[in-house]
C-alpha cells in the first residue's frame, strides 16, 4: 500500500494484540520439539510487483522483507516497542535535534560485507536526499547524517521530529550496503536473519536462514512464502496441509477452518484502514456536499456484516491503535434520505461514479456499495484491476473517482497532510497541524493536534474510512512463535519454530 508514514510517541504493550483462540483441536501437553531443518510455509495474497523496497510502494514489501531481510538501526516489536536492532544503542539530545547512535559489533550484510558507520550514512543519505524513494519525507527535518567515528553515526535536525524513531523503523531506516552492485529488483542483501533465495513470479519466494546471522539464528531452515490471492483457493491449500500459516483468511470461510483439525485461528488488532477514496480534485467530488452525500448513502454495519463481521466501524483518518485517535461516530450516520438531498442541492441527482478496486479484495464490500448508492440514485460502476494497475492509475497518476483499498500502514496521518498524495486532499489548517504535532516535543499535546487535524478531515468528507479490519490467522498445530499482530506490515519470522 502507499507508504508514507506519520509516525510517533510509542504505542503502549496494553494496547497490542491480544489473539482469541476460535478453533482447533487441544495442543500437546508437552511442548513440541523444534526441527531446525524444517521449511516454513506461509500462504499470504498480495505478491510484490518488484522487489525494490526502495522505489516500490505497496506493503507486500514490507510485510516480509523487513525484519527478516533488511534491518535498520532500530526496529519496532510486535507490541509496538521501538527496540535498538543495528544500532547497540541510541541516544537523544534534550533539545530533540541530535540523534547518536553507537553501532552494533560483528554485523555483516548477506554479501560478507562488514556493516560500517559509513553504510548508515549512506543508506539514510540516499533516502533523504532522493526525492523518488518512498518516505523520503520521513526525513525531511534532518539537516545532516554523518560517521562520528567508525562505529558511531549522528544525525542532526533542523526542529524536533516525534516521529524520527518510528520512521527509522521502516523503510526509510533501512541500512543497506554501500558496495552492493545486486538489482534491487529482484534480489536482496540486507542484514537480516534470512536471505532472499529465490523469487517465482507469480507463485512464491524463498528465504533461507542466514547462518552468518549476527542475532540468535532462526528457528527453521527456509520460508517459502505462497502467494495465493484467491481466498477459497487459499483456505484449500491450508487444509490439505499444504501451508503451516495463513494470513489474511477471509472471515466469510472461516468455519471451514474452525470444523477442521488441527488449527488454530487467531484474531488480531490491526491498523488496517479499509479506505473508500474520494478524488477530492476531480468534479463532482470536490464538492463537499457529493462527498458527504455518499458517506451518508453507506450503512458501515452492513458492510462489516458483508465482510465476515472481522472488521469494526470507523470514521475518521486514525484507527484506535493510532496516537491522535478520537471516536468521530458522530460526524456521519447513514441516512439514505438526506444523500439524496445533499446530491439534489449539488445538482447530481443522476450521478455515476467508477470505483476502482484491486482485484484480490473480492467483492463483498463493493457489492454492498453498489447497492447503497443504487438507494439514492448513484450509479456505481466497479471497475476491478490488478494491484499494479492500480499502483499506476490511482496511486501515482490520481487518475480515478472513486477508489476502496487497504492502508495497512501504522501512523500514516501524514497523507492526509500531503496535498500531492492521490487523495488530492488540501486543507492548510490540517497540514499545519499535522507539522505541529510531528514537532510537537510533549506528546499530550501532539495528540491534540492530531485529533483536531483528524476531526477536520472526517468533517470536510475527503473520504470514507469503511472499516478498520480485525487480522484472522490460521497456525497448524507444531508451529510456535507466528506473528499475530499486524501481520499485514512487518511479519517477522525470526522466532518461528515448526516442530519435528
Amino acid at each position: 500500500m502507499p507508504q508514507h508514514r506519520l509516525r510517533r510517541q510509542l504505542l503502549t504493550a496494553a494496547i497490542a494484540v491480544a489473539a482469541l483462540v476460535l478453533t482447533g483441536c487441544a495442543g500437546p501437553s508437552a511442548a513440541p520439539t523444534p526441527d531446525a531443518d524444517a521449511t516454513l510455509r506461509v500462504g499470504l495474497v498480495l505478491e510484490p510487483s518488484d522487489l525494490d523496497i526502495r522505489t516500490t510502494s505497496g506493503a507486500a514489501l514490507e510485510q516480509i522483507l523487513i525484519d527478516n531481510v533488511y534491518q535498520g538501526l532500530v526496529s519496532r516489536t510486535a507490541d509496538s516497542r521501538i527496540v535498538d536492532t543495528l544500532a547497540s544503542s541510541h541516544e537523544i539530545s534534550a533539545d530533540g535535534l541530535t540523534y547518536t547512535f553507537v553501532l552494533r559489533d560483528g554485523v555483516t550484510f548477506h554479501d560478507g560485507a562488514p556493516l560500517t558507520a559509513a553504510d548508515v550514512v549512506d543508506s539514510l543519505t540516499q533516502v533523504q536526499q532522493d526525492a523518488s524513494f518512498v518516505d523520503h519525507l520521513a526525513l525531511e527535518q534532518v539537516e545532516s547524517i554523518t560517521a562520528v567515528d567508525e562505529g558511531t553515526v549522528r544525525l542532526q535536525l533542523g526542529s524536533p521530529d516525534a516521529d524520527l524513531l518510528w520512521a527509522l523503523t521502516g523503510r526509510a531506516g533501512l541500512v543497506l550496503s554501500q558496495g552492493a552492485t545486486n538489482d534491487r529488483s529482484t534480489t536482496a542483501v540486507g542484514t537480516g536473519p534470512f536471505t532472499l533465495q529465490s523469487w517465482k513470479q507469480g507463485d512464491s519466494i524463498t528465504f533461507e536462514r542466514n547462518d552468518a546471522y549476527w542475532g540468535d539464528a532462526p528457528k527453521v531452515q527456509e520460508v517459502v512464502f505462497s502467494y495465493i490471492p484467491d481466498a477459497a483457493s487459499a483456505v484449500n491449500a491450508t487444509l490439505a496441509g499444504e501451508l503451516d500459516a495463513q494470513i489474511g483468511l477471509d472471515a466469510n470461510l472461516r468455519d471451514q477452518v474452525a470444523r477442521a483439525e488441527g488449527f488454530t485461528v487467531t484474531e488480531g488488532k490491526t491498523t488496517d484502514k479499509y479506505t473508500l477514496a474520494f478524488n477530492n480534485q476531480r468534479a463532482p467530488l470536490d464538492d463537499p456536499r457529493v462527498r458527504e452525500a455518499l458517506r451518508t448513502a453507506i450503512d458501515h454495519a452492513a458492510i462489516v456484516e458483508a465482510v465476515g463481521g472481522a472488521a469494526v466501524e470507523q470514521y475518521g483518518p486514525i484507527p484506535e491503535l493510532d496516537p491522535g485517535y478520537e471516536d468521530l461516530t458522530g460526524v456521519v450516520s447513514y441516512d439514505p434520505d438526506r444523500a439524496k438531498a445533499l446530491l439534489a442541492e449539488a445538482g447530481q441527482e443522476d450521478l455515476a461514479l467508477t470505483l476502482v478496486i484491486p482485484n484480490h479484495y473480492g467483492t463483498a464490500a463493493s457489492k454492498v456499495l453498489v447497492s447503497q448508492f443504487a438507494a439514492v440514485g448513484v450509479t456505481l460502476t466497479v471497475d476491478s484491476v490488478e494491484f499494479p494497475t492500480w499502483l499506476n492509475d490511482v496511486y501515482t497518476n490520481h487518475d480515478y473517482e472513486l477508489s476502496f483499498v487497504n492502508h495497512v500502514e501504522a501512523r500514516d496521518f501524514q497523507n492526509w497532510a500531503d496535498p500531492d498524495y492521490y487523495y488530492g486532499y488540501d486543507n492548510p489548517r490540517v497540514q499545519a497541524l499535522a507539522a505541529e504535532a510531528r514537532t510537537a516535543t510533549d506528546p499530550a499535546t501532539a495528540d491534540a493536534k492530531l485529533r483536531e487535524a483528524a476531526a477536520l478531515v472526517s468533517n470536510d468528507h475527503a473520504a470514507d474510512w469503511l472499516y478498520t479490519a480485525i487480522t484472522l490467522t490460521v497456525v497448524r498445530d507444531g508451529v510456535t512463535g507466528f506473528p499475530t499482530a499486524f501481520v499485514s506490515e512487518n511479519l517477522d519470522l525470526s522466532d518461528v519454530a515448526v516442530a519435528g
